[in-house]
């Protein structure tokens, strides 16, 4: 009988089991919902409503504690700055379980484990949202439209340019163009000889061929 044991053991060893919780609460604070089984969700909740305690702590040793626990100097400083005082005023019960069903293959029963928000917070953050949005969408438009105004000012600049070179010397530059548009003479080319013609069958170049007049001289002995 499993009398005094207070954990579950989740059919896995000590260490495979201590690392999967680790993973889980560093996802949870991460992303603030994961979804799991009944009993990974459970014993997620116990640590990470303890190390949520200790982030309230705010001191040295409480983070150091924590560091050990969660994975990511980023999550850490989520937990401590942003997660922590959420919960300044209120003493546990930081998370909640949500049973969605069984999953489909082996049935198992999972929940969503979530972090509490009051909905005061949720409407602060829906707000903090926005306006985060809205000053990315001004910026990324101040942005372009400094960009256009220096391509119009490039433009006139290289259209004032070429006026005052076209005033200077009109005269040279008509020549110039009219003697660039006429069209240039093809060259009559020789057709290049095959590689029939170069080499033979096996790639090895072959002699060129005597003339006519040196081949009837060799014929007649001459």
């Amino acid at each position: 009988m499993r009398h005094r044991k207070d954990h579950r053991k989740l059919s896995r060893t000590h260490s495979h089991r201590k690392a999967l919780l680790r993973n889980l609460v560093t996802s949870l604070f991460q992303h603030e919902r994961i979804e799991t089984t009944v009993a990974k969700a459970k014993e997620a909740r116990r640590l990470g409503e303890r190390m949520i305690t200790f982030a309230k702590r705010g001191d040295v040793a409480a983070r150091r504690h924590v560091s050990r626990f969660v994975h990511g100097d980023d999550v850490v400083r989520k937990l401590f700055d942003t997660v922590a005082p959420w919960y300044a005023e209120r003493n546990g019960g930081y998370t909640r379980i949500i049973k969605v069903g069984r999953r489909l293959g082996d049935a198992g029963e999972t929940a969503l484990l979530e972090l509490v928000k009051t909905p005061e917070l949720r409407e602060k953050l829906r707000k903090d949202a926005a306006e985060a949005e809205k000053a990315a969408r001004t910026a990324a438009r101040g942005g372009k439209t400094a960009k256009e105004k220096g391509a119009a000012a490039g433009e006139a600049a290289a259209a004032g340019a070429g006026a005052a070179k076209g005033e200077g010397g009109a005269g040279a530059t008509g020549t110039a163009t009219g003697a660039a548009e006429v069209p240039a003479a093809k060259k009559d080319r020789t057709p290049k000889p095959s590689r029939g013609e170069k080499f033979g069958k096996k790639g090895i170049p072959m002699a060129p061929k005597p003339s006519t007049r040196a081949r009837q001289r060799g014929k007649s002995g001459d």
